[in-house]
């Protein structure tokens, strides 16, 4: 991974920009929403090469000329639009803004669930908790709060975690099914999207939800509602909580996307109640996003950038980890990876774990 292993080859003029950017990066931000929530990137995108004029815009937009100005004088600053005589045409990165499904979800999610929290911040790294999360109300982490996130956070939310599961599904089950499992414990399966997939690619599979029961709620209704009932099993448990106990025996435990939710302490604890619950031939699948096995500089960027979120919003001690960071972590708890495959979905890593002789 190149992107980080040596300075930056530009120049002090163009690093001094790029300095001004972060400066102003959240009015850029926000001038990026309004573009889109209000529609002018879609209108000017319409138009085509022949663009639009700023007196057409403000003929079929619910802003002013004042407003539709200063939003597209930045616009262009960002190289978001160009200008073709009087006429706005959208550039290579508005498109990409407007049109691409990660860009969207990411965005969303930026500002309806971390933006009003990011305030705080600083306060979240000093305390090691969450600071931010009391935009949303009284709790320690998010985890449990989600069923009771207003309406558009909680879309935001739910859309930027299956965005990035979902992609990495197609590949991840005929791995998994290639082992033969019977019976799968999900640990940490939120609303049942992998059990039900699960289900759905293999006739006989038994899944176990472990997570709160909020979530379960869920899942258990999901899974009714596809005729997965007799096959779906849910399993409430807080997952910190030491004294609780994993289900135990199964031939198969699952966690997808799951461990970055934990700091180092708390993932070690989770891994040696998942050991303990073990046999010799069961075997563990972790999914993760390494930032350090991130197949281009972008994916990386987007990665490290989620590790703030974790900070500000989530619970304050956890984040995106390096690949040996939970590869050490594996080894004290009496595991050792069998199986490492990379590249998967968007840059997902599959590890297939087993308990050491």
């Amino acid at each position: 991974m190149p992107f980080y292993n040596a300075p930056r080859n530009i120049s002090a003029f163009d690093a001094k920009f790029e300095a001004q950017k972060i400066a102003f990066g959240p009015i850029s931000f926000q001038v990026a929403h309004c573009l889109l929530k209000f529609d002018i990137l879609a209108t000017i995108d319409k138009a085509a090469e022949q663009g639009i004029t700023l007196a057409e815009l403000s003929q079929s937009s619910v802003l002013s000329e004042y407003a539709l100005g200063v939003l597209l004088d930045m616009g262009l600053s960002m190289g978001l639009i160009w200008r073709n005589d009087l006429a706005y045409v959208l550039d290579k990165t508005g498109h990409f803004l407007l049109h691409d499904d990660m860009a969207a979800i990411n965005l969303n999610f930026v500002q309806d669930v971390c933006y009003q929290g990011l305030f705080k911040l600083d306060n979240a790294l000093l305390e090691g908790k969450a600071a931010g999360l009391d935009v949303f109300g009284d709790w320690n982490t998010i985890y449990p709060a989600l069923k009771d996130l207003p309406p558009k956070a909680k879309e935001s939310w739910f859309a930027f975690d299956h965005y990035y599961s979902d992609h990495a599904f197609p590949q991840l089950l005929p791995l998994v099914f290639a082992h033969k499992p019977k019976h799968l414990v999900d640990v940490g399966g939120n609303t049942g999207k992998w059990a039900l997939s699960c289900c759905q690619y293999n006739a006989e599979v038994e899944v176990t939800i472990m997570d709160f029961p909020g979530q379960l709620e869920v899942a258990a209704q999901h899974a009714t509602e596809q005729g997965y009932t007799s096959r779906v099993h849910t399993y409430a448990t807080d997952l910190l909580d030491e004294s609780q106990l994993f289900v135990e025996g199964a031939d198969t435990y699952w966690m997808s996307q799951f461990l970055d939710c934990f700091s180092k302490v708390q993932i070690l604890s989770i891994l040696q109640r998942t050991a303990k619950a073990m046999t010799m031939d069961s075997q563990l699948f972790i999914v993760e996003t390494f930032w350090d096995r991130q197949p281009c500089a972008a994916s990386a960027y987007c990665v490290n950038a989620t590790s703030l979120y974790f900070s500000a919003m989530a619970n304050g001690n956890n984040r995106m980890y390096h690949s040996k960071d939970l590869l050490a972590l594996l080894h004290q708890a009496g595991l050792y990876v069998d199986e490492d495959t990379d590249n998967l979905g968007l840059g997902h890593t599959l590890l297939r774990c087993k308990l050491k002789p």
